[in-house]
């Protein structure tokens, strides 16, 4: 399973000694973190399900939608039982892509971003 961690720490800025630089190269690398960890979400899949396999829909992470499959057997209840078993089904999916996200994406500091230029000197 991929697994991608990056976690964000405590951010420590002195006024003096804070440098806007630093901030500028710090935002460059968590917006290309950010970059990898989207392009990675968007190769997990997962599939929710309902009415015991009746309804089953696979998202991506970003909650894409990329299959969707209701069984024959469905087709012959009423309306309103399809429309909550898909409900359900979608609910089922997200569930599991947040389950997943937080899982697996947090922000870790291995490239000491959040120093400030004291911290930096020593």
């Amino acid at each position: 399973m991929l697994k991608t961690k990056i976690k964000l720490t405590g951010v420590t800025m002195i006024s003096d000694k804070f440098n806007l630089g630093n901030l500028m190269n710090n935002a460059k690398k968590i917006q290309e973190m950010m970059q990898k960890a989207q392009k990675q979400l968007s190769k997990i899949e997962v599939t929710g399900e309902a009415g015991g396999g009746m309804v089953q829909v696979t998202l991506t992470a970003q909650h894409e939608v990329i299959n969707f499959m209701l069984s024959d057997e469905l087709l012959k209840e009423s309306k309103e039982t399809i429309e909550d078993l898909i409900k359900a089904a979608l609910n089922d999916a997200n569930q599991k892509v947040i389950k997943i996200t937080q899982e697996n994406l947090m922000f870790t500091d291995s490239d000491n971003l959040f120093e400030s230029d004291e911290e930096n000197e020593t």
